[in-house]
């Protein structure tokens, strides 16, 4: 249904379009399918093209990621620029022009610097979260071997040890998952905010989890769709993720849009 033009300010004719808070709004649940659609729709708008971009960008994220040690940080530091690369082309597509295959690297502009921090922040979190969840498994499998040696029948010992290993590989996964989901929901935005709204990196990613935190049901379903859709894109050889990553790419897009406004 039509918002009516009384609930826009405008000095035109035109309604204008109504200003975003600075965190974004706060949209229905549904809205998670939203944006599959919608970057579906930026797919088909230009296949070719995405198809050309997709293959470029995992072609040089394995030659980079085959490159000892170096390779990974490379890997780490400019795929937060290819996004903001892609997310620049696909606004310049929803605004009805011409998707290019530069667009991939439309990130190495002036906005590489600020992107290439997010990436170390981004980075330096995953440290954080691998020694916190390390620790947390070597406190957690500890107990479990002390239980052994408390144990002197041998089938109870290994059934200790099982149970034990069991509960602590649980408590691990549940201690990476709290720590892990908060610091994607930082990142989450965070290149689009720098490259469409010129956010600095540190507020883009406060923005961007902040945003998340007021859109947790679309995420919810948006999450929920994306796991069917890896599976029906496992199918075929996996060949339906050259069709999957770049629709995928795009709803970093699509979400932006709708949470923090059409673009200029």
């Amino acid at each position: 249904m039509e918002t009516p033009a009384a609930s826009f300010p405008s000095s035109s004719s035109t309604p204008a379009a109504p200003t975003p808070p600075p965190d974004g709004w706060a949209v229905p649940a549904g809205h998670g399918t939203a944006w599959w659609s919608s970057a579906w729709r930026l797919f088909t708008g230009a296949p070719g093209i995405w198809l050309v971009i997709t293959i470029l960008y995992i072609a040089i994220m394995i030659g980079l990621s085959i490159v000892p040690f170096l390779g990974q940080i490379a890997v780490s530091l400019l795929n937060p620029v290819f996004i903001g690369g892609v997310v620049l082309g696909c606004r310049v597509q929803d605004h009805g022009g011409t998707l290019q295959v530069s667009h991939l690297f439309a990130g190495f502009s002036e906005k590489a610097g600020p992107l290439i921090i997010v990436a170390l922040l981004y980075f330096a979190g995953w440290v954080v979260v691998g020694g916190i969840t390390l620790a947390t498994a070597f406190i957690a499998l500890g107990g479990g071997v002390l239980a052994l040696l408390a144990a002197g029948d041998a089938v109870q010992a290994g059934s200790t040890l099982l149970t034990s290993m069991g509960l602590s590989a649980l408590l691990v996964v549940l201690v990476g998952m709290l720590l892990a989901v908060p610091l994607l929901m930082a990142f989450w935005f965070a290149p689009a905010l720098i490259v469409l709204r010129g956010d600095a990196p540190w507020a883009a990613m406060m923005t961007s989890f902040r945003a998340c935190m007021r859109n947790i049901p679309p995420f919810l379903i948006y999450g929920l769709l994306g796991l069917l859709f890896v599976i029906l894109a496992s199918i075929p050889l996996a060949l339906g993720f050259l069709v999957l990553l770049p629709v995928g790419m795009a709803t970093i897009y699509t979400s932006y849009k709708e949470i923090f406004g059409l673009p200029a």
